[in-house]
């Protein structure tokens, strides 16, 4: 499963979710931000419209270290940072 908020994306990889006891990414999102993450069927999911998932979602990133730290790090996030890739080259850092 993959959704954006503003700026990121969220790729959820839902094979790795089935046997999580934890849940640990729906709970950091309720606690950290505005509850974009749900439960359903032993799975996270998301509620709602592109349009709403990206005015709802903080880019607060819990989701991922929760999933990180007590899930089954099933969760990746991109956040593409324009003149990144320029930066790197120009100062030898690739």
């Amino acid at each position: 499963m993959e959704f954006s908020e503003r700026t990121i994306k969220i790729i959820i990889d839902e094979d790795k979710c089935e046997g999580c006891e934890t849940h640990a990414c729906v709970e950091a999102c309720s606690t950290y931000s505005r509850g974009i993450l749900v439960l359903k069927d032993g799975k996270p999911a998301v509620e709602g419209s592109e349009e709403e998932l990206a005015r709802k979602g903080t880019e607060c990133l819990a989701c991922e270290y929760a999933c990180w730290f007590r899930g089954n790090s099933a969760i990746t996030i991109e956040a593409p940072m324009e003149g990144l890739a320029a930066y790197r080259a120009k100062h030898g850092t690739d």
